[in-house]
């Protein structure tokens, strides 16, 4: 039924209504002889065409007869109220998953209802005009009726002529190959995602008391070595139990080589590992850019071997994360912020670009704090932070040269506090240590407590954990150049980092 008119007024009913066109031979008198009653027999209407359907019948039914001769025409019918076809019921609020934030606090739950009482269509709605007691309305429900009933019969007509002629031969055409013979051209998301799954695991880690959790690695050698999140295996680190289970289903006890919980990177190894790995290819985080395509590998709340895709939405994201143990210390990254669907269980799972090379670790969400999917752990709502590759390869191979991590260093206290103004450095240290180490790279630069670093490079410093991350993303030795304040007054510096071995 059309629209286009909702919301006029009807005009007014015919004195009788018009004889439904059942064939191009149609009877041209359209009137009810006047002072006919209902029931009286009308003119045959010829039928010269036997195909065509059955013609809606003439006469209103009992109760809407035309009007009365010498009284006019009759009374208008209701004028529409715009509700038809009717509104879609009611959509129930979804909020998101998840009762906390790796990264951030909570947000607002989206959802909502869709529509509802009197949402008809763009139409506004009118008050129905009294009901004639004769006229045009009757008749427009008899033919939804019969249309209705036509509707019926024709569908299952239909379907019995269809099949009919399915018995003597179908007409449909099939693929020449089976779906499994497609062969998908190289840079599609399900080639690189064929390719990149059997080089990725689900991790089980459990501590000793039996408690533990799920996330996902990736193979980086060929000797057995997997690189996931240290937030993923920290369960198992002091005596717990650690299993890396494959695609196919092959499944491999594993040990801890190395974490680092300020990276938030681990590295563990196989037992027997098989002679066939094949580690994954590593792209150059430094060459990413915004908008490029994502792929993400993982086991979101344990449904192993997820693939979701996304973009790269913003690159030196700074984020401080935690797994949320009161022994945990917190982690810091220049992340690669991506839009791909990143849950709790995508942790330690690579973040691939549109060839199939990694260039991220997933490691932290940014999320709402509603609970959901029976798990009151947080879900993704595409605001999902990997670790640099770059950075990822360089902690991974200190890990398995040494056991242990290095960081790099300026050798200085940082506030950690929310701030938009700089890094400042702090009156005192840690445990009443100097804040400003002697003889180290903060010391020989001249920097002094109270100074407030705003940039490192070309990079804007805004607080301390924006400072921390940025510097991690360098190695020992690495020359850079500090912006400060002090006293008002803006000066610049260069200095060589340092290095901090192990996360005490």
């Amino acid at each position: 039924m059309s629209t286009e008119n909702e919301g006029n007024t009807v005009p007014p009913a015919p004195s009788a209504p018009p004889v439904p066109v059942a064939s191009p031979d149609a009877s041209p008198e359209g009137t009810v002889p006047e002072g006919n009653a209902q029931g009286a027999p009308r003119p045959s209407v010829p039928q010269e065409n036997p195909a065509a359907p059955p013609a809606a019948p003439a006469q209103p039914p009992a109760g809407h007869g035309t009007a009365p001769a010498g009284q006019g025409p009759a009374p208008a019918g209701p004028a529409s109220d715009g509700s038809w076809p009717p509104p879609p019921p009611a959509t129930p609020s979804y909020g998101s998953y998840g009762d906390g934030a790796a990264y951030g606090g909570g947000g607002p739950s989206y959802g909502g209802d869709a529509g509802g009482p009197g949402a008809g269509w763009g139409a506004s709605w009118q008050q129905p005009a009294p009901k004639p007691r004769g006229g045009r309305g009757g008749l427009v429900a008899a033919v939804l009726v019969a249309a209705l009933v036509a509707g019926g019969l024709g569908g299952g007509l239909g379907y019995t002529l269809a099949k009919d002629r399915d018995d003597r031969g179908s007409t449909t055409v099939s693929a020449p190959d089976s779906a499994t013979q497609v062969k998908r051209a190289p840079g599609t998301i399900a080639n690189v995602a064929a390719k990149a799954l059997p080089s990725t695991v689900t991790i089980q880690a459990e501590s000793s008391d039996g408690e533990g959790g799920t996330g996902t690695g990736f193979v980086f050698d060929t000797q057995g070595h997997i690189v996931t999140n240290n937030h993923v295996v920290a369960e198992a680190v002091d005596g717990g139990r650690l299993t890396a289970t494959f695609p196919s289903g092959k499944k491999y006890d594993a040990e801890v080589v190395g974490h680092a919980q300020g990276y938030d990177v681990a590295v563990i190894k196989l037992k027997n590992a098989p002679s066939d790995l094949r580690p994954l290819a590593l792209g150059d985080s430094d060459k990413v850019a915004v908008g490029d395509e994502t792929i993400a590998i993982g086991a979101p709340f344990g449904l192993s071997n997820t693939v979701t895709t996304g973009i790269i939405s913003a690159k030196d994201r700074p984020v401080a994360s935690s797994d949320g143990s009161s022994t945990s210390k917190a982690s810091y990254m220049s992340a690669l912020q991506t839009d791909a669907s990143i849950n709790p269980g995508n942790s330690g799972g690579p973040l691939l670009d549109a060839s199939g090379a990694v260039i991220g670790i997933n490691s932290a969400i940014q999320s709402t704090g509603s609970g959901g999917f029976g798990s009151g752990q947080s879900g993704s709502i595409g605001l999902g932070f990997a670790i640099p590759i770059n950075q990822a390869k360089y902690v991974a191979q200190q890990l398995i040269k040494t056991g242990k991590p290095v960081y790099a260093k300026i050798g200085a206290s940082v506030s950690l506090e929310d701030s938009s103004d700089g890094a400042k450095i702090t009156d005192q240290g840690t445990g009443g240590a100097a804040a400003v180490e002697s003889g180290g790279p903060a010391d020989k630069a001249g920097l002094k407590p109270g100074d407030v670093i705003t940039k490192l490079d070309d990079h804007v410093i805004d607080s301390g954990p924006t400072l921390i991350g940025e510097i991690w993303t360098h190695q020992p030795g690495d020359k850079v150049t500090i912006t400060y304040k002090r006293g008002g007054q803006e000066h610049t510096v260069d200095l060589t980092l340092g290095a901090r071995q192990g996360d005490s």
